[in-house]
């Protein structure tokens, strides 16, 4: 009888253990492994801390003037060169941590501990920035915030690329993207009203609840190769756990390489030795395993894609305030209300683009969004100091941009992560079980964010120097020459292109 209540004792043990992923013992599943390791739910857990990233990013950097005044007692001329300051700080160590993430994550067993990690990086800026009286201390938390964002957005992209495949990941990304749109438009205009009404106490409470929630989300996620692992001797008992990287969830050949014309995104035999890799790689190749993928002129342009996407990011943000209140005399609220426009299109047009970019590849996903933005730029010119037409045309305008914007979300991600799996299903003894996924999105972040850094201190001189509507046919150009770059590498060389070689 004790035996028995002892063995009844122990199974519970293992079963909380199991449950709370304290355990390596696969035997004992963890209680609700079905959903806890569901595509639905993995994706809306990486969707979450994104969301929360990009959230209290928007949430604080409203009311940074004042803690630099109010409680830091700097004097009104020094606030504006301390914002910059400390807005640079984040960027600086998202850039730098990017790729540092992406390594540790390749060498864990697992992406939920370094994205676990991510999020106290995060909970720690928060309390030093709810508490902080000093610059340095400030300096300190944003430091924190931009490691948490290296972490977040490195693990969260190849957590995804892992759940979903390749072939899915232009919808995943796209629907992603969308819904955090929501919160980069919407928290800073909830950190204005909150600081208004309520002060300091109503941002910090709202910045921690979601916290929690975005803590309890990433704490029950379960990865799908570790459901595997307590699946293996009942694969039948969780429907969706069998997502492999050419196939999608019905069995059927992903949309790219059913329409696969002019290029074959996923590894076929007739590609096996382009991405085939030679055996005496040096000993750095072997540690950081995704220097040998930066050869291929494919992924060199996905990177630079995504850094032409920041950039364009970064000047919206940069300029749509000073226009709005040079050319309509907008105070912070109403220049405020123009982003609206800007990203109310994101949410319908961001799955679409990315549903376009699984079913007919990353080339016409690319170009099409490159060169509708090309126009759209030059028409930028246009809005001059006015009345309510002038506010309509600029707001018009901005609302087209946005659609732009949505539409070259996912094709730099979906291609990057295309090009490395051809080069994972080629080498797998080379790349071993992990496969170099967060390094390659740690690169990509470390490039995005600096296209977030250069994008407004480009548009800001570019604006200086040779005026608003200049600025906009530099970009313009910038636009067309990309679309150009994405035809000519994105997807593989166009056939016609390679016949003349």
């Amino acid at each position: 009888m004790a035996s028995k209540v002892h063995d009844v004792a122990k199974h519970h043990v293992l079963k909380l253990k199991s449950t709370l992923q304290f355990s390596k013992d696969y035997s004992v599943k963890p209680a609700g492994l079905t959903w806890r390791s569901n595509t639905f739910f993995i994706v809306a857990t990486v969707g979450i801390g994104l969301f929360t990233d990009l959230f209290l990013y928007g949430l604080v950097v409203p009311i940074l003037p004042y803690m630099l005044q109010d409680r830091v007692g700097l004097p009104e001329n020094q606030v504006q060169s301390h914002v910059s300051g400390l807005l640079a700080a984040y960027a600086g160590a998202s850039v730098l941590f990017s790729p540092i993430a992406g390594y540790l994550a390749d060498k864990t067993s697992t992406r939920q501990a370094p994205f676990l990690l991510g999020l106290t990086a995060l909970l720690l800026a928060t309390i030093l920035l709810m508490v902080g009286d000093n610059v340095a201390t400030l300096a300190i938390a944003r430091i924190l915030q931009g490691i948490s964002a290296a972490f977040v957005w490195t693990i969260g992209l190849a957590l995804a690329l892992e759940t979903v495949g390749p072939e899915n990941l232009g919808k995943t990304i796209g629907s992603i993207f969308s819904f955090i749109s929501v919160g980069n438009l919407l928290a800073p205009m909830l950190g204005g009203i909150l600081y208004s009404k309520t002060g300091f106490a109503g941002v910090f409470g709202l910045a921690f609840g979601i916290l929690m929630i975005d803590f309890i989300m990433r704490a029950l996620v379960i990865e799908k190769k570790v459901a595997k692992r307590y699946e293996s001797g009942d694969p039948q008992s969780v429907n969706d756990l069998n997502t492999t990287p050419s196939h999608n969830q019905d069995g059927g050949e992903s949309g790219q390489q059913q329409n696969g014309d002019e290029e074959e995104p996923l590894l076929g035999k007739r590609e096996e030795q382009r991405f085939k890799l030679s055996e005496d790689q040096p000993a750095i190749a072997r540690k950081i395993t995704i220097l040998p993928c930066l050869s291929d002129p494919r992924l060199l342009t996905a990177f630079l894609v995504a850094f032409i996407q920041a950039l364009l990011l970064g000047n919206f943000d940069a300029t749509v305030p000073t226009v709005g209140q040079e050319l309509f005399g907008f105070d912070s609220l109403k220049a405020g209300l123009l982003f609206l426009p800007l990203g109310a299109f994101d949410l319908v047009v961001g799955p679409l683009a990315g549903w376009f970019v699984d079913k007919y590849g990353t080339k016409p996903g690319a170009v099409i969004g490159y060169g509708y933005l090309t126009p759209i730029l030059i028409l930028l010119r246009l809005p001059h100091a006015g009345g309510k037409d002038q506010i309509i045309l600029y707001s018009c305008l901005l609302a087209l941009s946005g659609i732009g914007l949505a539409v070259i979300g996912a094709p730099s991600i979906v291609e990057a992560g295309t090009v490395v799996q051809n080069y994972y299903e080629a080498n797998p003894d080379f790349f071993g079980e992990q496969g170099p996924y967060a390094q390659l999105y740690g690169l990509n972040s470390m490039v995005f964010s600096l296209g977030l850094a250069v994008g407004p201190e480009l548009a800001g001189e570019l604006k200086q120097k040779v005026g608003y509507g200049n600025m906009n046919i530099v970009l313009a150009v910038i636009s067309f020459l990309t679309a150009v770059l994405c035809f000519v590498f994105l997807g593989g060389t166009p056939k016609f292109l390679s016949r003349k070689k």
